[in-house]
């Protein structure tokens, strides 16, 4: 007979309260990026209002989809803010310029990277100036482009949009899927939203949603290198260390692991596309900012705690999204610059002041040197060394000769020792 005594019962059930929070309600609603009625009442005052109006005023320029550093999205967005907010002709006039270059363009020539950062901006501005309304020709052009734009061969890297958002598990997938998802939403392709997020869910940590990543040679930044994720998972430790919320395909290009851990850029670049997914997702009615235990939180935490590393720049909106869903407090200077790919979300995305749950223990590790010291015919004394502070119980179970475990007892947490009395010759 085999005995095992230890606590895997107590981290199934730790691990099930922490995925089954409850989730912020949400259903879907008009505007893919901020409702109607959020939007008419944000207010016509502050520095953040008063930012989005100057950037507003602004000759953006033409777009162009290819260059991943081009602004003129943002800019837009901008004028597409203000239009909603106000009813402005003009700067409605801008973003139909503007969506016109897009719908009535050449064929994409370009990286996946440059479509993803650059794309999002400009549906969620078609959007917000309701442009089916406004110039139902000119909507089934932008449709007509924004359908084929999913699928168009893309260079230098992945074969598409949507290849790029399922093969690429860093600030390219993150990128490419904000676009791609919005993209859905304009066009009401549910399918295509669906199958989007659980590309998401399987980066923030849902292998069971989605597994089909091509990760980095590197994986010395993974919770579990043979089960790489986007977010690594809730108590995850390295060398005593948490990496619970790295963003570990971007971490690594610091390098190997190391502590303290290097400030790598490249995971709030990361978090520039991941959060605009989110945002997405929640207003479609998915409920993306709880999945794995709060993982875009965890992944803020990290990088505050550990990493002493918080959002400078063009980072600023992400921790404004942060602080909106919830309800945290992370430094978030007012007004704050857009990012490369969305923005203004200290005027949209304002702090709601609710504090969130604190996050829930880890694991406690198993028991270690499980030996029996002595036994009889009828009873078997099992001794072990408990390795965990956590623990809330020890349950002993027993098999038989058909390997199959059962259990036989269960004691109180700190008890090291255990006597079977059931069994027999």
């Amino acid at each position: 007979m085999l005995w095992k005594a230890g606590a895997l019962v107590v981290a199934m059930t730790i691990v099930a309260v922490a995925e089954g929070g409850a989730a912020r309600a949400q259903t879907p609603d008009d505007g893919i990026w901020i409702s109607r009625a959020d939007l008419m009442a944000l207010p016509m005052t502050g520095p953040s209002w008063n930012r989005i109006l100057v950037d507003a005023a602004k000759d953006c320029s033409l777009p162009d989809l290819t260059n991943q550093d081009d602004l003129t999205n943002v800019c837009i967005m901008a004028k597409a803010l203000v239009a909603a907010r106000t009813g402005d002709p003009v700067r409605r006039d801008d973003v139909m310029a503007a969506l016109t270059v897009i719908a009535d363009g050449a064929p994409y020539v370009g990286r996946a990277l440059s479509l993803g950062r650059e794309l999002g901006a400009y549906v969620i501005a078609a959007d917000l100036i309701e442009l089916r309304a406004v110039d139902p020709a000119l909507d089934v052009r932008f449709r007509a482009r924004l359908s084929t734009l999913l699928t168009t061969p893309t260079l230098s890297g992945p074969a598409s949009l949507i290849e790029c958002h399922e093969l690429r598990p860093n600030n390219w997938g993150a990128h490419c899927g904000a676009s791609r998802i919005a993209v859905a939403m304009y066009l009401g392709n549910q399918t295509e939203l669906a199958r989007a997020a659980a590309v998401f869910k399987g980066w923030v940590g849902d292998r069971s949603s989605y597994a089909g990543f091509n990760f980095s040679d590197n994986l010395d930044w993974q919770c579990n290198p043979e089960f790489p994720v986007g977010i690594n998972p809730v108590g995850c430790l390295k060398l005593g260390q948490s990496i619970d919320g790295v963003l570990a395909d971007d971490q690594q290009r610091s390098g190997l692991f190391v502590w303290p851990p290097p400030q790598e850029n490249y995971v709030y670049e990361a978090l520039q596309g991941a959060l605009a997914q989110a945002i997405l997702l929640d207003r479609a009615g998915y409920p993306a900012f709880e999945w794995e235990s709060r993982a875009l939180l965890r992944a803020f935490q990290w990088l505050h705690t550990q990493a002493n590393f918080p959002t400078d720049a063009e980072d600023i909106w992400e921790a404004h999204v942060i602080n909106h869903y919830y309800g945290t407090d992370f430094p978030a200077a007012v007004p704050a610059r857009p990012g490369k790919n969305v923005g203004w979300t200290d005027w949209t995305h304002p702090p709601t002041g609710t504090p969130p749950p604190p996050p829930p223990p880890p694991p406690p590790t198993g028991p270690t040197g499980l030996t029996i010291p002595k036994w009889t015919v009828s009873s078997v004394d099992l001794v072990w060394t408990d390795t965990s502070g956590t623990e809330t119980a020890f349950h002993i179970e027993r098999a038989g000769a058909d390997g199959v475990f059962a259990e036989v007892g269960v004691t109180d947490a700190d008890i090291t020792a255990y006597v079977d009395n059931t069994v027999s010759s």
